[in-house]
């Protein structure tokens, strides 16, 4: 049996209503996170960018736009909605992975189910397989095989297993929609080729939801793809691409982001957070990381969010001077700021060799700081976010709550946050009401 159709299988057989109490917390926080990214990220550049693009090229239709009042078809309601949780990588993410599904798997899922009025049980069924094969495909892959970190060349498949759940296709059609989501989704460059994680293509997440949303409707009405897309063993190890399937959710294992800016630099900061004292001038910060880090961009001077994102030297000075709260998110005043680029360009930032093969399973960091009383170290294994180190439902709340502030009110937030909370009781539909407010 080919990989993709045991995978596909186990989406369209999989018992309606089966998760488990746990299954569905885990959800309603990853839910409540993700709003929280794409209340951050809404007027970026990279949303705001793909919300004209989607009005334009997909038009109107059923779906929401979230936070802005405005309903397209379905593959632009999620593109745009995707566009703008992902903007300012603050994101859920996933260690085996080495990415973001979350992103991805959401806004194809509440898309394709506020579209066909599905039922709540159903669209959270396709939350948690949309995950599931998303995160198991990516993490199957031997670290040596990878030629991207960028989730855009899996989250296809998510998208894809949570579309095709919701039109209620059959196993030998998921099989054909997983093919064609997989087949076609982007290509998104090789890390280590490009320097310009700056610009908005960033981890091409948005295209790769258009993928996976428009290979299951493809499948539906007949297409076919290549099914034997994961049969190389050598890439896609089976022992973990099957490892208790169906009995453990891997998007319980999802990681929760406090700073908006890529997790390989986490632990980095809260190490900084930890050791810092207000007032005290920084005569040096030394940054020792595992080799994988020094493979994004690391401009000591970013000219865009998106760049500072993905430099330890900026978003490591800006938790250094301003506090965590500055990473909720990022002000681009930030990126001009003299004092923060000062120090920037004085971070020393290495690899080491204690740390040379942990990824993707850590990403940790050693720190080491002298402000004026010699030198201090501390070593972050596991960041606050992590499973090992999770965020409880009123830190993302907090979080939500700082985070949400450029785009919505308080009475907006508490009406998110109550609808998500009351999802059991509720249903979808209060949430999409919330959503559905500019």
């Amino acid at each position: 049996m080919h990989a993709l159709t045991k995978l596909a299988e186990f989406v369209a057989n999989h018992p309606e209503g089966a998760l488990t109490p746990e299954t569905r917390a885990a959800i309603e926080l990853l839910l409540l996170d993700l709003m929280g990214a794409t209340a951050a990220g809404l007027h970026s550049q990279l949303a705001t960018a793909a919300r004209q693009a989607a009005i334009e090229a997909y038009g109107p239709g059923k779906a929401q736009v979230w936070l802005t009042g405005t309903q397209l078809s379905v593959t632009g309601a999620a593109m745009a909605n995707s566009a703008a949780a992902s903007a300012l990588d603050i994101d859920d993410g996933h260690r085996g992975a080495a990415g973001h599904a979350g992103a991805g798997v959401i806004p194809a899922a509440l898309a394709v189910g506020q579209a066909i009025n599905a039922a709540d049980n159903d669209i959270l069924d396709a939350i948690a397989l949309g995950y599931d094969v998303a995160l198991r495909i990516a993490s199957s892959r031997p670290t040596s095989t990878i030629e991207s970190y960028s989730s855009g060349r899996w989250v296809s498949y998510g998208a894809a297993a949570a579309c095709g759940r919701l039109l209620k296709l059959d196993a030998e059609k998921m099989a054909h929609a997983l093919a064609i989501a997989g087949s076609e989704g982007p290509i998104i460059f090789p890390s280590g080729t490009s320097k310009f994680q700056g610009s908005t293509v960033k981890e091409g997440i948005p295209p790769a939801v258009v993928a996976g949303i428009t290979g299951a409707y493809r499948a539906k009405a007949g297409a076919t793809g290549p099914i034997d897309l994961l049969d190389n063993e050598q890439r896609y190890d089976p022992t973990i691409l099957f490892a208790q399937l169906g009995q453990v959710w891997e998007l319980q294992k999802c990681y929760l982001k406090p700073y908006a800016c890529c997790r390989y630099m986490h632990a980095a900061i809260d190490a900084i957070l930890k050791l810092r004292r207000d007032g005290k001038p920084i005569r040096k910060l030394r940054i020792e990381t595992f080799p994988q880090a020094l493979r994004l961009a690391n401009e000591r001077k970013p000219k865009t969010l998106e760049g500072g994102q993905y430099s330890f030297y900026f978003s490591c000075a800006l938790a250094a001077l301003r506090g965590a709260h500055a990473l909720q998110p990022v002000d681009p005043a930030n990126l001009e700021d003299p004092e923060i680029l000062a120090l920037a360009s004085r971070i020393e930032l290495e690899a080491s060799p204690d740390f040379a093969t942990v990824f993707p399973v850590q990403t940790p960091a050693r720190v080491v700081i002298n402000q004026g009383d010699g030198d201090e170290e501390l070593i972050i294994h596991h960041p606050l976010g992590d499973v090992a180190n999770p965020m409880s439902w009123d830190q993302v709340v907090q979080k939500f709550r700082n985070i949400a502030r450029v785009s919505l009110d308080e009475a907006a937030k508490d009406q998110i946050i109550s609808a998500i909370h009351r999802l059991e009781q509720t249903g979808f539909s209060k949430l999409f009401q919330a959503l559905a407010k500019s």
